[in-house]
This record gives structure tokens, C-alpha cells and sequence, in this order.
């Protein structure tokens, strides 16, 4: 048993942030193991805990975007030891149903305990607080300078690479990145539209340059976020779905984009069709945004979906692979060819960890990171 401190919602959905106490972390079981973090990053998917976009929810220990050093490991993990630099894989893979032996494991079947808030191994809590046992997001619960976690959802890197870059890719980079590469299937040449700039959107328009495409437009209401999408990759902004579709009708003369992400800070059902009207004939919109627990209806022009072909694709962590692409885009960030430093707009304690979503939620942040002090 360890005690440490970490950031919990108490009450999903009422909005009350997150208050820093006590937790205990319980010891690892034989397939699990221990992880002192360098970082985690701030991603909107926690607040969404908060603010009642998750609905259902017991109390949780926050997090899921984090990386770290190995501090003991469990009696059955292989592959894995004592030093190790890993990131948390906020989808895990077991390697051996379905989706995994079909080489989707971001769709692993063990995806269906992510909000359980108990371990893989026994269905048991690993963190207490204030005599209780509290869920942890994802599995993970990154929101504590340490996490016993599954060995499922560790994924073994190089070790030149800062940890607190390293954490980016346990998330928002990976799942943003893979939207447009993967998700999307965007080739050289194509017109990409990225609605939403934040910190999945960012890294949506890296996905799309690192592929080819020709004019990546980024939307976003934030003035900030749209010049720093330039940073990224963007070859042009627009501060609305409207102002965008004009803007692409013009570059593309008239033939709109092959390739469309939306990663507002939440899905509504009701910019469905504006975004799927930026496509073109058989374009692609992807939907990486995550829409409330409630939302069933979506407004959709199913004459032209139908006559254009066009495609409307979910987007899980970028459809990508964790043990393959966390690696290889770290690679890419030591490179040059990924851009993770110019991420982090502001770095904060785990104490600070409100201000950090206020920031966000402002619209003064890309990516906020919380830093713990002894790494």
C-alpha cells in the first residue's frame, strides 16, 4: 500500500472540479505494475467527468494521459521491468480477442471496462480515499504521481525521449494524429478540414501534413488557437463551419475537401451535416469528438449522402495501434517530423490542476500539463 495525493471528482457531472487529498494506491497484482509519473497531460475527455458529458460515473481519480518510469512489477508481467520508461495507453490490448487478432486493438474488448473505475484483474479497486474505494479514468488515473496499472495498458519506450513530452502520445497526439492519417485516410495532395483546434484538433492537422495534404484548413472560434495551428501545419483558418465552407468551396474550386475531422471539445449532433457539407464527393467525415451520453439525433442529408457517397467514420484513439504507433511517433518527435513541445502552453502543479482546466476551457491552452516536482 502506498499514499500519495491525486485529483478526484467526487461528484461526475455536478461540476465541481477537482479537489487534491489523499488517495492510497493498493499493491500490484501479478499482472499489473507499479509506474512513478513525470507528467500528466489535461485532457478535455476529464473534464467531460466533471462537467456531466460522461453520465453514470462514480467517483474517480482523474487522468488518463501519462508517462513514467517502472517501479515494480507484477509476478506474471513480461516484457516489462523495474527502470523501464513506458506511456500509458489509455485503451488497452490483451492481444488475443477479435478486434486485437484482427490488428484493431484500440477496439479491444477490454476497452468496455474503461469506465468501471475497477482493475482488469479482479474487478477490484486499486485506489482509496477517505475509506472508500474510487474509481480511476480509464484505467489509468493519471491525476497522482503514481499508478498501478495493467500491463495491458503499458507500452515500453526509447529513453531519450523527456517524459513529459512522452505523456502527449498516451492521448491527445496519438488520437488526434491517427484521425487524420488513419481514421480519415488522408493521401497527398488532398484538402483536409480540422474543426476544432485544440489539443487533439492540433494534432489532427500534424496527421494530415505528415500525409501529404496539400491545404489543411483549421476552424476554430479561438484567434490563438487558429495562429497556432499554423505552427502545426495549417495552411489556412476559418473561425466558423460557415466561413470554412466558403473558404475550401474557393481552394478546391468548388469540389470541397476529401477529408474532414471533428474535434470540437464535445460532438452536437446538430454540426454533423455543416461539417459533412465541407466534403466533397465521397469525402470523409470523421467524428473524434466525443458527444454526450444523451445525444441520439443528428442532422443529416441523407439524399446527398447517399448521392455523393459520402462517409461518416467514428474515431477511437486515431485508430491506432498502441504498441505500434506510440513508439513510432516518438520516433517521429525525435526526428524533427512531430512537433510535441510546442504542445504544452502552460505547465502546472497537481494543486493546480483548476486553474489548468480553466485555462482550457478559456480557450488560453492547447495543452496544459501537470508536472510532478521529483521527476
Amino acid at each position: 500500500m502506498r499514499t500519495t495525493r491525486g485529483a478526484i471528482c467526487w461528484e461526475p457531472g455536478a461540476g465541481k472540479g477537482w479537489p487534491v487529498e489523499d488517495v492510497e494506491l493498493g499493491d500490484p497484482r501479478p499482472d499489473e505494475v507499479v509506474v512513478k509519473l513525470a507528467a500528466s497531460g489535461l485532457c478535455h475527455s476529464d473534464d467531460h467527468i466533471d462537467s456531466g458529458v460522461y453520465v453514470g460515473l462514480d467517483p474517480m481519480l482523474g487522468g488518463h494521459e501519462g508517462a513514467g518510469v517502472v517501479e515494480e512489477v507484477g509476478s506474471a508481467v513480461t516484457g516489462l521491468a523495474p527502470g523501464d520508461h513506458v506511456v500509458l495507453a489509455f485503451i488497452p490490448s490483451c492481444g488475443r480477442c477479435f478486434s486485437c487478432v484482427s490488428g484493431r486493438t484500440h477496439l479491444c474488448d477490454l476497452g468496455a471496462h474503461l469506465f468501471g473505475g475497477v482493475a482488469l484483474s479482479d474487478r477490484t479497486h486499486r485506489v482509496t480515499a477517505r475509506g472508500r474505494g474510487i474509481g480511476t479514468m480509464c484505467l489509468l488515473g493519471t491525476f497522482a504521481p503514481y499508478a498501478v496499472v495493467n500491463e495491458a495498458n503499458v507500452v515500453k519506450i526509447r529513453e531519450d525521449v523527456p517524459l513529459e513530452k512522452a505523456a502527449l502520445v498516451g492521448c491527445g497526439v496519438t488520437t488526434g494524429w491517427g484521425s487524420a492519417f488513419h481514421t480519415a485516410g488522408t493521401e497527398p495532395g488532398d484538402t483536409v478540414v480540422v474543426v476544432g483546434a485544440g489539443g487533439i484538433g492540433m494534432n489532427a492537422v500534424q496527421g494530415a501534413r505528415y500525409a501529404g495534404a496539400r491545404d489543411i484548413v483549421a476552424v476554430d472560434t479561438v484567434e490563438f488557437k487558429r495562429d497556432r495551428a499554423k505552427v502545426f501545419g495549417a495552411t489556412h483558418t476559418a473561425a466558423s463551419v460557415a466561413e470554412a465552407f466558403e473558404l475550401v468551396r474557393d481552394l478546391t474550386r468548388g469540389t470541397m475537401a476529401q477529408r474532414v475531422v471533428l474535434t470540437t471539445s464535445t460532438a452536437d449532433g446538430a454540426l454533423i451535416e455543416p461539417c459533412l457539407q465541407l466534403a466533397g464527393k465521397r469525402g470523409v467525415l470523421v467524428v473524434t469528438a466525443i458527444a454526450p451520453g444523451d445525444q441520439l439525433k443528428v442532422d443529416l442529408d441523407l439524399f446527398t449522402l447517399t448521392c455523393y457517397e459520402k462517409q461518416i467514420r467514428g474515431g477511437l484513439f486515431g485508430s491506432a495501434n498502441p504498441r505500434i504507433d506510440i513508439p513510432r511517433l516518438l520516433d517521429l518527435y525525435a526526428e524533427g517530423e512531430l512537433k510535441l513541445d510546442e504542445l504544452v502552453t502552460a505547465t502546472y502543479t497537481l494543486d493546480e490542476i483548476n486553474q489548468g482546466y480553466r485555462d482550457m476551457l478559456d480557450g488560453r491552452n492547447v495543452r496544459g500539463l501537470i508536472r510532478y516536482a521529483d521527476q
